[in-house]
């Protein structure tokens, strides 16, 4: 009995954990500080140094869900720069990531709405306002960018990147 209930409150407490980790437009947006030792591989690359960005691309999101532009082409070893730019009347998001990740991440915000998230490769961006992700992509491969608040993916609001 006190396994179970060991495990209930483990769970629970997890869930509440990840309750917390999206955030909407009331929630204050956090300044991230690039941490060299913090940075963490990925599928699809890691958090770029700021002081080291190659390249800067503009992306316009807006309330047809949509990227503009919706296919990008990026050299392998290249840190990135995304100036997200919000011209719609809702918050929208960009996060980077393979098409796996990106589909689940997106049913699990189906499940929990009110997920807060504040990793690299992720911005949240208020109606108006610019956000900004810097990504070294130093591995091959077609990767995506999406808007992960619910319904917004599954409205088609999903971008195509691919690193040569």
């Amino acid at each position: 009995m006190t396994f179970a209930r060991t495990c209930l409150a483990l769970a629970l407490g997890t869930i509440a954990t990840l309750a917390q980790a999206h955030g909407d437009e009331n929630h204050p947006m956090k300044m991230h500080t690039f941490d060299p030792s913090q940075v963490e591989e990925r599928a699809f690359g890691r958090e770029g140094d700021p002081a080291k960005v190659a390249r800067t691309i503009q992306v316009d999101m807006s309330d047809a869900f949509r990227f503009t532009p919706s296919d990008l082409v990026i050299q392998r070893g290249q840190t990135v720069k995304f100036v997200i730019r919000n011209h719609g009347h809702q918050l929208h998001e960009m996060v980077l990531g393979t098409p796996q990740e990106l589909k689940e991440h997106a049913a699990l915000m189906q499940r929990f709405p009110g997920m807060e998230h504040s990793d690299p490769n992720m911005a949240h961006v208020k109606p108006g306002a610019t956000g900004e992700i810097v990504w070294q992509f130093d591995k091959p491969g077609e990767y995506q960018f999406a808007c992960l608040i619910p319904g917004h993916f599954e409205a088609g609001m999903v971008g195509k990147l691919v690193v040569e």
